[in-house]
């Protein structure tokens, strides 16, 4: 199996819907309840007639008659029993990178897959790009451009490269030239080597999610669809949004992480992969999304000009700056510089809120917290740096693992269900490429073998989840030194 890719610019997608944010807001809540009926028994000398033969619970609706159940991570563990349809179905739960390029491999195996996805305005979850008009009637065709989560990409794997390839020849993607580097506080910036090379989306990240999916009658995609519940039922899994049936599926993939995820499997019979996605500890990390009509000052010299992205150090509001129209527009003059700005996981997790309900007194008190790094960075005076003409704040609760199992997916045969993600290797595009195909294999191959001896396809559900560096976006070290295995080796055990 090739090894996992290197964690590059890739914070995690918001999955929550707007109703269910303020349930959302304790990060990994656990909830425990306890019920007891009082004795009411009679005096010392006074016989108690036989208490009542205990009424029979009546079965869960949706409950497999066909399964056996287990006791497990204080839920029960769903086995299916029945045998693998000759036709068989997947629904994908999350519509990011990893779930697209799940749904895709499965239907290269010949299995038809269902993904459901959140997205209002699209797929491509952590891949994503806003457009804004600029302003006035007469600049409507302008538009101030944001790759608002992921911020470019490498390839090191074959099987991404391949994928890129085909990006690069229908035009989607090409190498981002620009300079990067390390940007220390006081605007003291030292650029890093232009290799291994970097990639991003000709027209922003977000075409690159369509891009993944080919045109299959074997793939389905539902959006916007929040599913909220699992069931299984008669050696199928039956899904929900609310109480909307959204059909019946031989096997199913959560291809999400974060609280809601947490809740979707909470109930679901499926103790191992609970466990797991339990275990999974995310950093919050703020974007802030800024227009400025005139270029920012930024620090250069003759050997390495004006950089257009840096990682940020020493600067506690601040961790990653990118100019996007600079890398989306390089040709271009005249246009507004539009900026991303992403703070660091500590001041993400003080300020944390939940991320679909963001306080206005938050928003602001964010938006100016990250301006004044942006000046501290840059080296300037207090209060000089120019006001954008246009913000916007977003929450990425859910954002870089902290710590990883270090396996491509993670698949329980016995329940019929597995995740995959970019946390599992590390944080970037190529990871979550690669978890989806390698989940996508493990489901086609237990499905070839007609259910039998399904330990063998068990993958991820006992492994320890170790702790990783660089869960602040401008903490990726190795990235410079170009190792193609920095997520690997920057594994250390939890405590």
């Amino acid at each position: 199996m090739p090894p996992p890719p290197p964690p590059l610019l890739l914070p995690a997608a918001p999955c929550c819907p707007r109703a269910a944010a303020a349930r959302a807001a304790s990060r990994f809540a656990a909830a425990a309840s306890s019920s007891g009926g009082g004795s009411g028994g009679g005096g010392a000398s006074t016989a108690r007639p036989p208490p009542p033969p205990p009424r029979r619970r009546r079965g869960k609706p949706g409950f497999s008659r066909q399964s056996a159940i287990k006791k497990s991570f204080h839920q029960e563990q769903v086995v299916f029993s029945t045998p693998v349809a000759p036709d068989p179905s997947v629904a994908v739960i999350g519509g990011g990178a990893s779930g697209l390029a799940c749904a895709a491999s499965l239907a290269a195996r010949g299995v038809r897959a269902v993904v459901f996805d959140t997205g209002m305005h699209g797929l491509g979850g952590r891949m994503a790009t806003r457009a804004i008009a600029a302003g006035g009637d007469q600049q409507q065709q302008q538009q101030l451009v944001f790759d608002h989560a992921a911020q470019f990409f490498t390839a090191s794997d074959e099987r991404f490269k391949t994928l890129v390839d085909e990006w690069m020849d229908k035009g989607l993607v090409r190498e981002w030239g620009g300079l990067i580097g390390q940007l220390d506080a006081g605007g003291h910036f030292s650029p890093m080597p232009p290799s291994p090379p970097r990639y991003i989306g000709v027209d922003g990240m977000r075409p690159l999610a369509d891009a993944i999916l080919p045109e299959s009658d074997l793939i389905e995609v539902v959006r916007p669809c929040w599913i909220s519940k699992l069931e299984p039922f008669n050696g199928l899994w039956r899904l929900f949004e609310n109480e909307k049936p959204h059909g019946q599926y031989d096997a199913i993939v959560i291809a999400h992480n974060g609280k809601c995820a947490n809740r979707l499997l909470s109930t679901s019979g499926l103790p191992l992969l609970t466990r797991q996605m339990k275990r999974l500890q995310l950093s919050s990390v703020w974007a802030l999304l800024a227009a400025f009509q005139d270029p920012l000052p930024i620090p250069q010299n003759d050997s390495c000009g004006t950089f257009g992205g840096a990682f940020v150090r020493d600067v506690d509001s601040l961790s990653w700056m990118a100019n996007n129209t600079q890398k989306l527009f390089p040709l271009q003059t005249g246009r507004p510089e539009c900026w991303t700005f992403f703070s660091t996981a500590a001041y993400g997790k003080r300020n944390k809120v939940p991320q679909e309900n963001i306080p206005k007194i938050t928003a602001e008190k964010v938006k100016e917290d990250m301006l004044k790094g942006v000046e501290l960075a840059l080296g300037l005076s207090r209060g000089s740096l120019q006001q954008p003409f246009y913000t916007r704040v977003q929450l990425w609760g859910a954002a870089l693992p902290m710590n990883t199992p270090g396996v491509p997916c993670i698949f329980d045969p016995q329940g019929r269900a597995g995740i995959c993600g970019d946390w599992l290797t590390g944080s970037s595009i190529e990871a979550a490429v690669l978890s989806g195909m390698s989940l996508a294999n493990r489901i086609a191959d237990y499905f070839a073998s007609s259910g039998e001896q399904p330990e063998e396809f068990a993958i991820g559900l006992h492994e320890d989840l170790n702790q990783v560096e660089g869960h602040d976006i401008g903490q990726f070290p190795g990235l410079e030194s170009q190792k193609p295995h920095v997520a690997e080796a920057q594994l250390t055990p939890s405590t």
